[in-house]
């Protein structure tokens, strides 16, 4: 079997996801983790698609992961592909069957009806008690993530799912390798639905965190993607710089991610400033959603950490 078959990858398109900084990343580890292959304790507080954890995890040997989210249909995914992906694989085959078998209007009455009964089930969805709605839920959001426009994940004020349908030929809603690979990288995580400050509890000496927050908006043409119905803005931000300290005096490796403001204003210098003391890289990412398609392309993003 190519061994290529046997790696997790993230299971939905996430804006802001960190494929093309894996390297960039994987570069700033800390010197021990790259000597040893081994992280003792991983923590993301904002997991998103996963992009770090799935690709450290088959790099690297992370005896105990936590992975935290404040997005409640995401942990819910996350969990349900734990502990039940072959139900979950069965839900999203029928999902898949019926939408390829339809012409493009069917299919997009398809999209409508399930965006429809997916926000309807906000209300009575029990969050804290697994049942066989989960598994309905998950296979909802799969499904809306891998048709709608441009696989965005953004819902409004009210936390409903409000992205439009797309036009695909063939969409691979099922990725049932996938789905089980990600199922087995799972299995020893600690998965938790909280703000991002919950980290505090998992954290002690030797602990890697790595946060990936919501990208402060370099230009007023950039994208609004919000992920929960809260918003994160230049106060959120600044109190993140102020954990990230705390950790980091608590003795954890502490490495983040960013949009870089000097893109667009060379004096803007707001993280410069939030991290004095700690490490500050410019590297180069693409920028696929901008509404301003010139503005699409190369553009400098922000790794920083707390150590050589």
């Amino acid at each position: 079997m190519n061994d290529k078959e046997n790696i997790a990858r993230p299971f939905l398109k996430w804006v802001g996801g960190k494929t093309q900084l894996l390297n960039e990343l994987e570069k700033r580890l800390p010197d021990k983790t790259r000597k040893t292959g081994v992280i003792e304790c991983y923590i993301e507080p904002f997991v998103g698609g996963g992009a770090l954890f799935f690709y450290l995890q088959k790099k690297y040997k992370i005896r105990k992961a936590y992975l935290i989210d404040n997005n409640q249909d995401l942990i819910l995914t996350y969990k349900v592909i734990k502990k039940e992906p072959e139900k979950l694989i069965a839900a999203l085959e029928k999902l898949q069957e019926d939408y390829l078998r339809k012409n493009r209007i069917d299919r997009q009455k398809q999209y409508y009806h399930i965006r429809d009964e997916y926000n309807s089930q906000m209300g009575t969805i029990n969050y804290r008690q697994f049942s066989s709605a989960w598994i309905k839920r998950a296979s909802y959001l799969i499904m809306l993530n891998k048709t709608c426009f441009n696989g965005l994940f953004r819902i409004n004020s009210k936390g409903e799912f409000n992205v439009p349908a797309g036009k695909y030929k063939n969409p691979m809603i099922c990725d049932s390798g996938n789905l089980r690979n990600v199922s087995k990288a799972l299995a020893k995580t600690h998965i938790v639905c909280a703000d991002y400050s919950k980290c505090r509890d998992f954290v002690g000496m030797g602990s890697l965190v790595y946060f990936d927050p919501p990208y402060r908006p370099i230009n007023n043409t950039s994208c609004f993607t919000a992920y929960t119905k809260d918003g994160f803005y230049d106060e959120e931000q600044v109190s993140l710089a102020k954990l990230s300290k705390e950790l980091a005096d608590k003795g954890a490796f502490v490495l983040l991610s960013n949009s870089d403001p000097t893109n667009e204003n060379a004096e803007d210098n707001f993280f410069d400033r939030i991290y004095r003391g700690f490490n500050i890289k410019r590297v180069l990412a693409s920028r696929m959603i901008n509404c301003n398609g010139a503005k699409r392309g190369q553009i400098k993003e922000l790794i920083i950490n707390n150590y050589q």
